[in-house]
């Protein structure tokens, strides 16, 4: 091995970095000194590697600490005695503890599958959530729409490696919802379905699917709120596709989308469906800022056994239309109701176009979309208290919810 030759002699009234540099210069009072001994060199030496390695940074790594062995005795014996005991330690393979991330991947995985379209209108992919042993799986809507309607196809690829195609078999745009049925396959590991009204704030989760195509990812993070209304858009109609939704910081991102999102026992409580990004608004596109979005499962689960049954979705409605209640002359904050069907059940109820809705049951609504989410959150006959500004003077009643079947 080389060894580093000794500086040349210096300046006894200069200073590598200026006079001024570590304050007054301790050799402008000195006479001139002899030719410094090999001590003295050697001392220079180590000040220009220290000196190196600061200004290298990060990058010096084992590298400074190579050069600072060299300047201490033998190199050689400092070298290879480094390089000699670098330790390897087996570690072992543990099981996975009960309640871990580990152990929830292990468990959940096999019931995850990554499911590729394609239509006339383009190709995409997504994730999804396996049903049954025979190959029934939810998904989002947005991930098989080019391809429902006939002329496009749907692949499903399942965690052991293997495909099979796949028919749509019902959509609902109005909750981001759908249902494939994947050809030819048995013995599937349908994923355990939990209930998201369980849930709290901070609590754990995990999130899975298949990010720009990378399959069987996990990634976890905490519950970050919950029933917040997301507006993803409107179907062929102009209704808003608008639900209460889970947030995470789950990282999310454009292929998760109706992949699962789980507690930690391994039970589906949401849909992953879409984000929030820095340079748009909620979407299924763009990457992960902590900002993640998941459909409640128990808001959807009934709309699932009818697109599995061949029904066509319902969803629970109170006959009116809303905006935001901005300068509203009722001065509230709230849903404003613009129009009112006749014979709805709000209508029923004395509801007029101007009034101001405030609350259903215990949920404060703050704008048109947080009313329409939190009414999705019901079925068609489920009664709710409501509570709205009309006058000056606040009202309220128990409405039994309509449905949208005579319109879906």
């Amino acid at each position: 091995m080389s060894t580093v030759p000794p500086p040349p002699p210096q300046d006894p009234t200069s200073h590598p970095y200026g006079t001024q540099a570590y304050g007054t210069n301790p050799y402008q009072q000195a006479p001139p000194a002899p030719p410094a001994p090999p001590r003295r060199r050697r001392g220079g030496l180590v000040a220009g590697v220290l000196a190196t390695t600061l200004l290298v940074g990060g990058g010096a790594g084992f590298g400074g600490a190579a050069l600072w062995d060299q300047t201490q005795g033998s190199s050689t014996s400092s070298t290879a005695t480094a390089t000699a005991t670098t330790p390897v330690v087996d570690q072992g393979d543990s099981p996975a503890a009960d309640g871990s991330v580990e152990a929830v991947a292990t468990a959940v995985l096999p019931s995850v599958v990554t499911i590729r379209v394609a239509g006339q209108q383009g190709e995409g992919s997504g994730s999804g959530i396996i049903l049954s042993a025979d190959g029934t799986i939810l998904t989002n809507n947005h991930v098989v729409e080019v391809a429902a309607g006939g002329g496009g196809t749907v692949r499903v690829y399942f965690a052991d490696g293997t495909s099979a195609p796949a028919e749509v078999l019902g959509t609902d745009p109005l909750t981001d919802t759908a249902v494939i049925k994947a050809d030819g396959v048995s013995d599937l590991t349908p994923a355990t379905i939990g209930k998201s009204a369980n849930l709290d704030v901070g609590q754990d989760v995990v999130a899975f699917g298949a990010p720009f195509g990378l399959d069987s990812t996990v990634t976890s993070g905490i519950v970050s709120a919950l029933d917040r209304p997301v507006n993803v858009g409107t179907d062929s109609q102009g209704n808003s596709t608008t639900y209460p939704a889970i947030q995470t910081d789950a990282a999310i991102n454009p292929g998760n989308s109706g992949g699962p999102l789980v507690d930690m026992t391994g039970a589906v409580v949401g849909i992953n469906s879409s984000i929030r990004t820095a340079s748009q608004s909620t979407s299924e596109q763009g990457g992960s800022i902590g900002l993640g979005f998941a459909i409640p499962i128990d808001e959807v689960m009934p709309i699932v056994d009818q697109m599995i049954a061949g029904d066509t979705p319902t969803h629970a409605r109170l006959g009116i239309q809303v905006g935001d209640s901005g300068t509203a002359a009722e001065g509230a904050t709230g849903a404003l109701v613009k129009e009112v069907s006749d014979g709805s059940t709000a209508g029923e109820a004395g509801l007029e176009a101007g009034d101001v809705i405030t609350r259903v049951e215990d949920h404060a609504i703050t704008d048109a979309d947080s009313l329409v989410a939190t009414i999705r959150s019901y079925r068609p006959g489920d009664k709710v208290e409501v509570t709205w500004t009309s006058g000056g003077q606040e009202q309220s009643a128990t409405l039994a919810l309509d449905s949208d079947a005579a319109t879906s």
